[in-house]
């Protein structure tokens, strides 16, 4: 009878017998999982949202209450400041830090709640057939509950201050309070939610700082036109600029290293004194650095963690897992779990790579666009309309343009953080490529695809260089004469002769500069993607650009409603008006409205010269502002083609034909009117 003998080894590449085998000899052990248990704050949050809802409403009725005895009081209040307005966006001159501070935490509240179990703090274990549901309410609800941080710091008084310093210290210490008592949560990772917080954190500990430092020191801004910054900004532009040395010769151009300096420092940017961002430019510009914050915290603990739990729980077995797929990376099985640990522990590091470029990568293109805001401002400020829009463009206010501004904040942060999402998925396969396929072979010197397929095709890379480098020579040295300071063309049959010969292989290297171009098209637009001031297609169809529609519209109302220089104007006009007062003029009861009393009969010469030098600033004025349009009688009368910027063309036939006096005479009277 014969006696089969078993074999101790297992069969070579039976997959089966082999993990058998390993199973029964051999043990692994796992880590232990750590296990986080959902956690309930002893401040409950159900009851603070309720209990501070309820306080934010009575603040409100407070301070409108005030509001009312105030404006009754002085018979008429100066501004917008109202319960109902959270604040001028129009005015640049004031505290800008209260509004940055508040949209900075609504912008941190809900980039939360995207993610979030229960979206309405009122109800917990929320059902998921009605979650999308109560997200859409929590869009609505918690800059309802955050309101009154902002509206406290607008009505510029006391109380105001005192009732948000409350509020703030309200709502820090409660939040403070959880985050002590439960820093460790079930959702994605343990540390998420006190991570994605210190944003509000930040937020609110400046509004805890800034409103005592307001009910002790006051706000010192003051009213809008009452503001030095308008004055010192025409001043600025009026003073006389050092004049440029005509007689400058070509060895005087910059060096390399100046340019390269140059080059750096126009994307880093630097603060103007006589120059001030708009209110929402500078809210924009801080909730994109939360926006980056908050989209480069949820990359990380999306991928990491997950990427430590495989790389923790890697043994023997996957060699056994490889040799299914008929991958074979070493005979010694310990061997393989060192290599696939270490190309996970690269994968990590691509990763890790790819989101760091991409965080910087959003800095400096956001320290790019307020640069370029900068110079498109000032330039729209001058009327250098064409350079900025590529195109003659009205500078007015319109439907599209009011929408585009209502929502431009919204705009940059939602491209931004899109953005950054795209970057590093691009980034990430950018630098997977450079390592897997170029650093490693050619470290280990195993694997060298990529460099076996170039070494094969070395004659066609070699045979496009020369011939490219051989064009480039003949055209320098050969077809190009220079006589009398002219340049022509030179033997011209060896050129024609060059074109034909060189034709099927122009062909290869067009073929080349295509998947060129296409590469540094889509990174050049992957790169830009957060900004809104440029548009990523073609300028004759960058109307399409939704982004850079936005912001063109954006600029239009801006420039056209918060003009320094208009401001300063009108800010000289109430000076003289209020200092000519004393001379006879007199200001009523501002319900009735500004009455002009009469002057007396003698007056002296300076007085006379005074009121005509303001009645024709007045009337240069009313003329030349676009918003006074539609009151013209004169300039009603007129079609869209003999208007530009709000001013008469005198090109057109219309105009021409009109007399500029009576033009101004009349546009005068309609004003007065």
């Amino acid at each position: 009878m014969n006696q089969t003998k078993v074999e101790s080894e297992p069969p070579a590449y039976n997959y089966y017998d082999y993990s058998d085998w390993y199973s029964n000899n051999l043990e692994p052990t796992k880590p232990p999982k750590e296990v986080i248990l959902p956690c309930d704050p002893t401040a409950d949050d159900k009851l603070f949202h309720i209990c501070m809802a309820s306080i934010s409403l009575v603040m409100i009725l407070i301070l409108a209450v005030l509001t009312r005895r105030k404006r009754l009081c002085q018979g008429f209040s100066k501004g917008s400041s109202s319960v109902l307005s959270p604040c001028n966006f129009l005015n640049q001159t004031q505290n800008k830090g209260l509004a940055m501070a508040v949209f900075g935490l609504i912008f941190s509240k809900l980039s939360v709640l995207v993610l979030a179990a229960d979206p309405l703090p009122f109800c917990k274990d929320t059902p998921a057939s009605i979650k999308e549901y109560m997200k859409i309410i929590s869009i609505f609800y918690y800059p309802l509950l955050y309101y009154p941080l902002l509206a406290c710091g607008t009505l510029q008084s006391k109380p105001g201050y005192a009732l948000g310093s409350l509020l703030s210290l309200s709502h820090i210490g409660v939040m403070i309070w959880q985050k002590f008592d439960c820093p460790k949560t079930p959702e994605l990772y343990k540390y998420y939610t006190l991570l994605a917080s210190l944003p509000q954190l930040a937020c609110l500990a400046f509004l805890c700082i800034q409103y005592p430092l307001l009910f002790v020191k006051g706000d010192d801004t003051g009213e809008d036109l009452d503001n030095s910054y308008y004055k010192d900004y025409v001043k600025s532009i009026l003073k006389k600029k050092k004049s440029s040395n005509s007689n400058t010769s070509i060895a005087d151009k910059p060096k390399l290293t100046e340019r390269i300096s140059d080059g750096i420092k126009s994307y880093i940017y630097t603060a103007e004194k006589e120059f001030q961002f708009p209110l929402k430019l500078a809210i924009s510009t801080f909730v994109s650095f939360v926006a980056i914050y908050q989209v480069a915290l949820l990359l990380v603990i999306l991928v990491i963690p997950t990427l430590h739990i495989v790389r923790a729980g890697i043994d023997e077995n996957i060699a056994f897992l490889l040799l299914g797929f008929n991958i074979v990376l070493s005979d010694d099985r310990l061997e393989v779990v060192q290599i696939v640990i270490y190309y996970t522990w690269c994968l990590e590091v691509c990763y890790l790579c790819a989101l760091t470029l991409s965080c910087l990568v959003s800095l400096i293109m956001l320290m790019r666009s307020m640069i370029i805001h900068r110079s498109n401002l000032k330039g729209l400020y001058k009327g250098d309309i064409y350079n900025v829009y590529n195109c003659q463009k009205a500078i007015r206010p319109s439907k599209p343009g009011i929408v585009c501004w209502m929502g431009f904040t919204g705009y940059q942060a939602a491209v931004i953080s899109l953005g950054m999402v795209i970057q590093t998925v691009v980034f990430f396969i950018c630098f997977l490529f450079l390592v897997f396929l170029i650093i490693i072979p050619i470290l280990y010197g195993q694997n060298l695809i990529l460099f076996q397929i170039a070494a094969k095709a070395w004659p066609i890379w070699v045979t496009l260089i020369l011939v490219v480098a051989l064009q480039h020579v003949t055209a320098k040295f050969a077809f190009v004469k220079k006589d009398a300071g002219t340049r022509d063309l030179n033997n011209r049959g060896s050129l024609f002769l060059l074109t034909y010969l060189f034709f099927l292989v122009n062909i290869m290297v067009g073929l080349i500069a295509a998947i060129w171009r296409m590469v540094i098209t889509a990174l050049f637009n992957v790169i830009h993607l957060c900004r809104m001031d440029i548009s990523l297609i073609n300028r004759a169809a960058e109307s399409y650009d939704p982004a850079y529609r936005y912001y063109a519209h954006y600029l239009k109302v801006e420039v056209s409603q918060c003009h320094p220089v208009m401001k300063a104007f009108c800010a000289l006009l109430l000076q003289s008006a209020q200092q000519g007062g004393s001379a006879g003029q007199k200001i009523c009861d501002a319900e009735e409205g500004i009455q002009m009393v009469q002057q007396e009969k003698r007056q002296n010469k300076v007085t006379n010269s005074r009121q005509n030098r303001a009645r024709w600033q007045l009337l240069y004025t009313l003329v030349n502002n676009p918003s006074l349009l539609g009151s013209r009688k004169h300039f009603q009368l007129q079609s869209s083609d003999s208007l530009v910027n709000g001013a008469l063309n005198r090109n057109t036939k219309e105009g021409s034909k009109k007399d500029p006096a009576k033009s101004v005479e009349t546009a005068a009277t309609a004003a007065a009117n």
